[in-house]
């Protein structure tokens, strides 16, 4: 009995080392998969979304890829690549300022219109054209209260009116963007005394990583 009991323990924890060794290598997979399978899933529905609404605007005669009978991917993304370098070449000429002035001057007399294109002005002005708006760096700041850390990322120094009527006199206050946790575009905009600031030196890309990670993914230390 003694022998009979230990060949079953024996055959017990040589199945339970098996299927350890087969959850292990399927995670090892899901780790290797997963990253590369959303990826590819986020850029093709991000082409369909641009396929489906470029294509029905382009006439017909240019729909190569049904001539060949093909299901094509990205056409529509081609075609709104050379129409935007072709208005932004445009743009940049004194007829097609002339034409964006005018434009621009009839969306100012549209209340609701205005709002809506001048705030989206803004935002495109500011992620592509300056690079000088881009964070400067990462840092850790206490929030929601004392003793509780979050990450940040410093925007600037405050200029014009908060800088002016910034009610700590004894230092200058920063703006600092509180990212949310999995998604870095939304969150706060903060005013806080530099003094109050914890400067790190990860970058702000790492600092976003460990952000939508919600701590999963930590930077390699600097050597």
């Amino acid at each position: 009995m003694p022998v009979n009991k230990k060949n079953r323990d024996t055959k017990k924890n040589l199945g339970r080392g098996i299927l350890g060794n087969i959850r292990g290598n399927f995670l090892a997979g899901l780790i290797v998969i997963a990253p590369i399978g959303f990826t590819i899933w986020i850029v093709m529905s991000f082409v369909s979304w641009i396929d489906g609404w470029v294509l029905p605007l382009v006439p017909y005669n240019y729909h190569f890829a049904d001539y060949l009978g093909l299901n094509l991917k990205g056409i529509g993304v081609i075609f709104f690549l050379i129409f935007t370098v072709i208005i932004g070449w445009l743009g940049k000429g004194i007829l097609g300022r002339t034409f964006l002035r005018f434009g621009e001057n009839l969306v100012d007399r549209t209340p609701i219109v205005r709002s809506v294109y001048n705030g989206i002005k803004q935002i495109a002005e500011t992620v592509l054209s300056s690079r000088d708006s881009s964070f400067e760096k990462a840092c850790m700041i206490e929030y929601p209260r004392k003793g509780i850390w979050a990450i940040g990322f410093v925007s600037s120094d405050t200029k014009d009116e908060i800088a002016d009527k910034n009610p700590v006199k004894t230092d200058k206050l920063i703006s600092v963007f509180l990212p949310t946790t999995p998604n870095p575009t939304s969150g706060y905009l903060l005013f806080i005394p530099q003094s109050d600031i914890t400067y790190l030196d990860m970058s702000v890309e790492d600092a976003a990583k460990l952000v939508i990670s919600a701590g999963l993914v930590y930077p390699k230390k600097k050597k």
